[in-house]
């Protein structure tokens, strides 16, 4: 199956960077399209951006392009999300997500995923 764990959160000034890291450790990761999605209190859960298999295929939402970077170890069954120039509107958990085997879509509506990690608080202050 899938278990997926995140970490790296934490608190930083706007302007800063962090690199969080989803494991998982079902032994299926790199046969899944992964993804990275964020929530705050009382919000639906946000997309943020997906990887496929190999990596070749990614996608962002628009208000973190060019700033954060999707990446995928295969080989670790790693996930990771490298966020650069974060700011304040930034702040959210940010939880890690993996579609069901044979979905193949970046899909930027969370309930196309079928996993989904605990979650990793991040915090950027101004």
């Amino acid at each position: 199956q899938v278990e997926l764990v995140e970490s790296g959160g934490g608190l930083v000034q706007a302007g800063g960077s962090l690199r969080l890291s989803c494991v998982d450790s079902g032994g299926t990761f790199g046969n899944r399209v992964m993804g990275w999605f964020r929530q705050t209190a009382g919000t639906e859960r946000e997309f943020v951006a997906a990887s496929n298999f190999v990596g070749g295929s990614t996608d962002y939402a628009d208000s973190v392009r060019g700033r954060f970077t999707i990446t995928r170890d295969n080989v670790k069954s790693t996930l990771y999300l490298e966020m650069n120039s974060l700011r304040p509107e930034d702040t959210a958990v940010y939880i890690c997500a993996a579609r069901a085997a044979g979905d193949w879509g970046l899909d930027h509506d969370s309930k196309e995923w079928r996993f989904w990690g605990q979650g990793t608080q991040v915090t950027v202050s101004s």
